[in-house]
């Protein structure tokens, strides 16, 4: 009798390339790590927003000669306010700061203020508000009425100088997110 030369892989030597996959699988995703790629680029988000704002907050000053937008005009120097979008939203404003949700210490829960007229007179398309940390985290007053705070704050300095700052910085080689001019 004539015997058959059987080819293939027997069952330990798929086990083996199986277990290999996953081993090299499992060393890529530790080395990608997804969750702070995340992470990153949240913070990323925030960093360009708070540049945007600033941008915007300053290239309205220059284009008024000097002023600020009024709703920024009238906030008292040092003070750290919560950035909203519409003027309903007036109360709440340090509730996330209160929570522990908020790197910066907002003045008070009336520490508010509209930077809505920044679209409407073109300096920013939309107001922009912070990626969540999670979905705890939402910068409205809740009181449904479509105003929102954005998670970025906004104080003025008594010699003028703005400082725009994101609440929340999640990756821990980050500090604070802020910009000032």
């Amino acid at each position: 009798m004539k015997q058959k030369n059987q080819l293939g892989f027997t069952l330990v030597e798929l086990l083996v390339v199986i277990a290999i996959i996953g081993v090299l699988v499992a060393i890529i995703f530790v080395a990608l790590d997804p969750a702070t790629r995340f992470q990153q680029a949240r913070d990323a988000v925030r960093q360009n927003d708070v540049h945007e704002i600033l941008s915007a907050v300053k290239l309205d000053q220059i284009d008024n000669g000097g002023s600020y937008l009024t709703s920024i005009a009238g906030l008292s120097a040092g003070n750290v306010y919560m950035m909203v979008n519409g003027a309903t939203m007036t109360t709440g404003c340090d509730d996330q700061s209160v929570a522990g949700n908020c790197d910066t210490t907002i003045t008070a829960d009336g520490s508010c203020v509209n930077i809505a007229g920044l679209v409407t007179e073109g300096y920013m398309d939309a107001v922009p508000v912070s990626p969540s940390l999670s979905s705890i985290v939402t910068w409205d007053d809740g009181s449904g009425a479509s105003d929102e705070g954005t998670g970025y704050t906004l104080s003025i300095s008594s010699t003028g100088i703005a400082t725009v700052r994101a609440c929340q910085s999640e990756y821990s080689g980050n500090s604070e997110i802020e910009a000032a001019r």
